[in-house]
């Protein structure tokens, strides 16, 4: 991975970390605040509770990426050691897909008049699962990565031992 990738993909991973720090405060002060009555057409304060939960898995996901990134910039990413965040971005895609799942569900009584939308939302979070599933493939290939290369170093060192 090049340098300049490697250091956009850490600023966008920090904005992104920043940004979603920002919107579970904002949402928790208006919880805690009691300042914004609710009018009843869509139950706001179940939404931000969500959000909040649903912000929490994006920033698993972007601590898991940012520590996946600092392996490839050290060369140690084919190790043992990167399954754990990987398997960490799986769970933090598939609670987020959860979590749209209850958006769907909270949203759902005010979509009578139009269920395509639910619908529609459901197919988001079937569509957020096929990205876990991406992601666990993946994982796959990692996992054959590192089988390859602790294989290449036992028959690296045994080469040696015969030279």
């Amino acid at each position: 991975m090049g340098k300049l990738a490697v250091r956009a993909l850490c600023a966008v991973l920090g904005v992104v970390f920043v940004g979603t720090v920002f919107v579970q405060a904002g949402l928790v002060w208006t919880l805690v605040s009691g300042n914004d009555p609710e009018d009843g057409s869509i139950p706001l304060t179940p939404l931000r509770i969500v959000t909040i939960l649903g912000m929490v898995s994006v920033q698993v996901a972007v601590v898991c990426v940012w520590r996946l990134v600092t392996m490839v910039r050290r060369g140690t990413v084919f190790s043992h050691a990167a399954f754990r965040y990987v398997d960490g971005v799986i769970g933090a895609i598939v609670s987020a897909a959860l979590v749209w799942f209850t958006v769907t569900a909270i949203n759902a009584p005010g979509q009578r008049d139009d269920p395509g939308v639910t619908g529609i939302m459901a197919g988001i979070g079937v569509a957020i699962l096929g990205v876990a599933l991406i992601v666990l493939v993946l994982r796959m290939l990692l996992a054959q990565a590192v089988a390859r290369d602790v294989e290449a170093a036992q028959m690296q060192a045994e080469l040696d031992e015969v030279i």
